[in-house]
């Protein structure tokens, strides 16, 4: 009977070539930080994506700014008139 692969691992295993001055560092920061360097090198690849991905920073503030709706503060919208107001153009 065969075993179901998300029993058996929580992610998919792969191998990689890293330079030796890179793959020293990572294992110094893995130490300093007590995660394993499956997790480091797991969160720093989640993270290179994340900061490559710009359309889903847009789509992330877009759903923010939807759920906050067109509500105007008096006070910011007065001030910011007046900040307007005293800027040469």
């Amino acid at each position: 009977m065969p075993l179901d692969r998300k029993v058996c691992t929580q992610g998919m295993k792969t191998a990689v070539s890293t330079p030796d001055g890179a793959f020293e560092q990572a294992e110094r920061l893995a130490r300093r930080t007590r995660k394993s360097r499956s997790r480091l090198f797991s969160d720093a690849l989640q993270e290179y994506v994340a900061r490559h991905a710009p359309e889903d920073v847009t789509e992330a503030m877009d759903r923010v700014c939807a759920g906050l709706g067109d509500q105007r503060d008096k006070f910011v919208s007065s001030a910011s008139r007046r900040v307007l107001e005293r800027s040469e153009w």
